[in-house]
């Protein structure tokens, strides 16, 4: 047997990696933790041997060592809903480019006891850092209240002072999907929002007020849903029998697709008929009949600027204590000219 062989009654240890590659022990850690003092040869030489030997890193021994589990613990609830996924999946991505591993644990309920007990796993597994995904008004008040001893990142719009946040300008894009309706002459503009509690809803539901108000008009109809296509088309029944609207803005797109659900089976030709506005820009939009417009949010930018912001906290930089990523708005063919009269096809 080759002195470089593994034997195969255990797996391959850090000593075994140096040995095939022909250096050091503490050059393989060097290169096992992105060290940058190592050469662009000699990194692949190792890159190699680890491939070749299937090593894997002891990380509860390195932890030990360390006091660091290279991971960050999650918090989150409503993970059914497209926003909260999707933040998470570019929490995870940020995450692992960046040498990290996440654990996600789902709350149960927004009481504070249920977050203090999730917020207690992780720390008991010692997370380097914890993320909280808040988009309840609940869970934001139960936050305000928790002193971890490690870097905490909110993902939300929440604004809650001493807390670190990042998330999505909701009140802009509530106004940009409301001033692309009014842009296109119309003036009576309903909006389908989410569930009052959201923080997302009523921020959005602002940037629609504030929109109309600067244009000096009155609110349109306001209807409430749940976020669910099925809302949505109980919510378009009403507003297009009531028929005091030309355009709505539903605060997402499932929402929007039960409204032009509704509008078809009305006979009403969209855009023509009735322009529809959603939030979000998820991957099916695209594809409704017809396509959407949208506002769409970039979840990967969030990721990346959430694990920034936990990075820097870990470092011992200053932190930032907000920060805002833009909308931007989606234009398809659900939307069109104000109608000179409702017509039915």
């Amino acid at each position: 047997m080759s002195e470089n062989v593994v034997p195969n009654h255990r797996p391959p240890v850090m000593e075994d990696v140096a040995a095939r590659a022909g250096v050091s022990h503490q050059t393989v850690s060097r290169v096992i933790n992105n060290h940058p003092n190592v050469s662009a040869k000699t990194r692949t030489v190792v890159e190699a041997a680890i491939a070749e030997l299937g090593y894997r890193r002891n990380t509860a021994a390195r932890q030990l060592v360390t006091r660091s589990s290279e991971t960050f613990g999650v918090v989150a609830h409503n993970m059914e809903h497209y926003g909260p996924s999707r933040i998470l999946l570019g929490i995870q991505e940020a995450a692992r480019s960046s040498g990290y591993a996440v654990n996600t644990v789902g709350l149960p309920d927004m009481s504070l006891e249920a977050i203090t007990d999730t917020v207690e796993y992780h720390l008991s597994h010692q997370v380097d850092a914890l993320v909280v995904i808040a988009p309840q008004e609940e869970i934001v008040r139960a936050i305000e209240k928790l002193q971890p001893g490690v870097p905490l990142v909110v993902i939300g719009d929440i604004g809650a002072a001493g807390v670190q946040s990042v998330g999505v300008d909701q009140q802009r894009g509530g106004w940009l999907a409301t001033q692309h309706l009014l842009d296109l002459g119309h003036a009576k503009i309903a909006h389908i929002m989410g569930p009052a509690d959201w923080l997302d809803a009523q921020a959005r539901r602002r940037g629609w007020e504030g929109a109309l108000a600067a244009a000096g008009l009155q609110p349109g109809p306001l209807l409430v849903g749940d976020w669910s296509a099925e809302s949505g088309y109980r919510a378009g029944q009403e507003l297009i029998d009531a028929g005091e609207c030309t355009a709505v803005f539903a605060g997402n797109d499932q929402m929007s697709l039960g409204v032009m659900l509704a509008a078809h089976e009305r006979n009403l030709n969209l855009p023509r008929d009735l322009s529809v506005v959603g939030f979000d820009d998820s991957p099916e939009s695209g594809f409704y009949f017809p396509p959407l417009t949208t506002i769409r949010q970039d979840f990967l930018e969030l990721g990346r600027r959430c694990v920034a912001m936990i990075l820097d906290g870990i470092s011992g930089n200053d932190p930032l204590f907000s920060v805002r990523i833009q909308p931007h708005l989606t234009q398809r063919a659900s939307t069109g000219p104000k109608p000179t009269a409702l017509t039915r096809s």
